[in-house]
């Protein structure tokens, strides 16, 4: 993957604390070709630097649309297109990836993912120099987060254009380990996994010393540092990301084994750290948590989340040829059909509105709660109820399985059930799909899972076959002629 010209362009931002205690993040004025020696000379600078990788992973081409809310999600059949061939994510949602317009959105996520790894490098290799001014914590929190980084982007990026879990044999991505302008090999999904995996244990043996969650003296970091962790990919996050990756691999020992260790020190020690959502907050009438942030392990941070997420894609006045929705109503269809428990709090993402005499079924999981909430730039891309799943799905029995998959469901405020071997698979997909809506992780489920009849989401009921090569995005064209003239 060639590298583009300027290894820094990308926006920084400075992230401020307020004196409030309120978070607060205010963007700097970009600068596309600030000089290494400059970004590099200092602590801030370091922080500067990596503050610009997790702003640029808000921006569409990634999780600010199209790897959380956007195509993935389409992909996986959550929204109906009304059976019309003029909504504008028609082709996606059909998986058919052939057209100019596709072909463009898949070239641009390609493109912006690997820039984004090369800057992640630029900050590793700038924290290995000999002249380089970090010192302990910063140094091994720094270069944590960036392998961590690193490994995620790989991760998302094999998942999509690499092969099916029972093929990883077969040719991948490249996997870039320096900043340097060149192309690499199309390794194995065998060895892209290795590397991923081989990059999250260092990451998460960094940020074991490091994370200021782990801290006793927390005075040893910024206020700033201490009090955002959730909008870092942090030691949870990334062990949480290590489980992910496990699974994938089918590795289901290790995925047990970590998913559980996330658990037990995220909610199980001296100190709750990721409690699960309570009542009072997911049941709010005025500022309702339906992101359950309090357990969110890792989100981006996107003070436009209202404009570009639920203004762009959900809000009900928009045309129905642009606008995200479940088919059918809110008694029937896909919502009626998906939340078993009418009490589950997920359920309450679901409204209805008036459009002028026809009632249009919207979800609010992104829309603001009020004017001052921090909830309001939350989006959510690892979360603790993920290990749960997790855990359920690799348990050596199914009464082990039932009780880590009736916990999180509990914790939902959902009755119990019953669960059986054969219908494992079914139910966990069920709760990936409500759990994970608008966070781009049901598509992946039915990929590993190799699924060939899926929910049609353009239907209020039935299913769709899935032909298993639609789970592979072709590599996008920019990246194949590079390799065709070396």
């Amino acid at each position: 993957m060639k590298k583009e010209k300027s290894i820094l362009k990308y926006a920084l931002a400075i992230i401020l604390f307020s004196l409030s205690s309120c978070e607060s993040w205010i963007n700097v004025t970009p600068t596309d070709r600030l000089s290494e020696e400059m970004l590099f000379d200092s602590k801030e600078g370091f922080v500067k630097a990596l503050n610009g990788i997790y702003i640029e992973l808000n921006t569409s081409q990634l999780y600010g649309q199209n790897l959380s809310v956007g195509a993935v999600d389409i992909m996986g059949q959550y929204y109906t297109y009304n059976g019309s061939s003029t909504h504008r994510f028609y082709k996606i949602a059909i998986l058919d990836y052939s057209d100019s317009s596709e072909k463009a959105l898949f070239d641009a996520m390609w493109k912006k993912c690997y820039n984004v790894i090369a800057n992640c490098n630029t900050i590793i290799e700038k924290c290995e120099a000999p002249e380089s001014p970090l010192t302990e914590p910063y140094a091994s929190m720094i270069k944590g987060e960036a392998i961590a980084l690193r490994a995620m982007l790989h991760f998302d990026m094999l998942r999509l254009f690499g092969p099916l879990t029972s093929e990883l044999d077969k040719a991948g991505i490249p996997y870039q380990t320096s900043s340097k302008q060149e192309v690499t090999p199309l390794l194995s999904g065998t060895k892209v996994m290795e590397r991923i995996t081989a990059d999250l244990k260092v990451a998460v043996d960094l940020l074991a010393t490091s994370d200021p969650y782990l801290a006793e003296d927390k005075s040893l970091y910024s206020e700033v540092d201490v009090n955002n962790r959730q909008y870092r990919l942090n030691y949870f996050a990334a062990k949480a990301l290590l489980a992910r990756v496990y699974l994938w691999e089918g590795n289901k020992p290790k995925a047990y084994q970590t998913a559980n260790e996330v658990i037990d020190e995220a909610q199980k020690g001296a100190k709750v750290i990721f409690p699960f959502v309570t009542n009072s907050a997911a049941t709010s009438t005025s500022a309702p948590d339906r992101v359950f942030s309090s357990e969110v392990l890792f989100a981006a941070y996107n003070s436009l989340r209202e404009k570009d997420i639920q203004s762009e894609l959900f809000i009900p006045t928009l045309e129905p040829n642009y606008r995200f929705t479940f088919a059918g109503s809110l008694n029937s269809g896909r919502v009626d059909e998906l939340y078993d428990d009418k009490n589950d709090y997920r359920y309450k993402i679901w409204a209805t509105y008036n459009n002028n005499g026809s009632e249009v079924l919207y979800h609010r999981k992104f829309e603001n709660v009020n004017s001052s909430s921090t909830l309001n730039y939350m989006v959510p891309m690892i979360r603790l109820s993920e290990m749960y799943l997790i855990a359920a799905e690799c348990a050596n029995t199914i009464e082990d399985a039932s009780s880590y998959f009736n916990q999180l469901r509990n914790a939902r405020n959902c009755i119990s059930l019953k669960l059986t071997e054969d219908g494992l698979i079914n139910a966990l997909a069920a709760e990936y799909r409500k759990e994970m809506l608008g966070e781009g992780q049901i598509f992946f489920f039915y990929k590993r899972q190799r699924m060939v009849n899926i929910p049609n989401g353009d239907k209020a009921s039935g299913m769709m076959n899935v032909d298993l090569a639609k789970y592979v995005i072709p590599l996008p064209d920019s990246e194949t002629s590079e390799r065709t003239n070396e």
